[in-house]
């Protein structure tokens, strides 16, 4: 899941991204409501942390023109303004969910992987290939019945890949929604992730390689 964070506070912004990343979602920071409209110009972002009161053009505005313009990106709206018309205000805006701070960690988590399963053709919520399983909600993969041990990234890789269905899927793409924009487009990391990934999956392979083309799960 790629996300953007978009608030003001630097300190705030920065925990978050870095709490986001441990949880194994790829994070962008941004400080104001301009910086946002241009990340969300070159990037697909799957959900925007979106302050409402960030600085140059206003969360309100920023949210929306991404209603208007992004609507597969879903917008989780935060606010130090709690009350219930703050609330319809900001749902009335396009925001697809509200936070007021202070807010539970946890909480922003559970509200951001929630909003990640909810795109338009929506998503069963356990995805699986063969005997391989995996649920999102709780962090679980599994091969025949045994569970994975697999990194944030291993399991972000499997979960994209599962969720396209038999689709191929480009090294591009999967850096595109599986990492931030830290991540060096010219080196090995997509190959060297999948590779961990099929050695911890086994045998017979699940995730195959499409001469010219990416990756996919299934029959090869």
């Amino acid at each position: 899941m790629r996300v953007l964070v978009v608030e003001d506070f630097e300190i705030l912004a920065r925990t978050l991204g870095t709490g986001l990343r441990r949880e194994g979602l790829a994070v962008d920071v941004v400080l104001d409501g301009e910086a946002a409209l241009e990340r969300l110009a070159v990037t697909a972002y799957d959900v925007t942390v979106l302050d409402r009161d960030v600085p140059g053009v206003h969360g309100d505005e920023v949210c929306r023109r991404i209603t208007a313009s992004y609507p597969a990106c879903r917008v989780l709206m935060l606010t130090a303004a709690g009350t219930v018309r703050d609330r319809i205000d900001g749902l009335d805006l396009g925001a697809d969910d509200y936070l007021p701070k202070p807010f539970d960690f946890a909480e922003l988590v559970a509200r951001v992987r929630a909003l990640g399963r909810r795109p338009g053709a929506g998503l069963p919520p356990l995805l699986s290939a063969d005997d391989v399983s995996l649920d999102p909600s709780r962090r679980v993969a599994s091969r025949g019945g045994l569970r994975l041990d697999l990194s944030p990234k291993e399991f972000a890789v499997l979960e994209y890949l599962l969720a396209s269905a038999g689709r191929v899927v480009s090294a591009e793409e999967l850096l595109e929604h599986v990492w931030d924009e830290a991540a060096d487009p010219f080196t090995t990391t997509v190959k060297t992730t999948i590779k961990r990934l099929r050695t911890k999956l086994g045998e017979p392979p699940v995730v195959h390689t499409v001469r010219g083309g990416g990756y996919r799960v299934g029959e090869p």
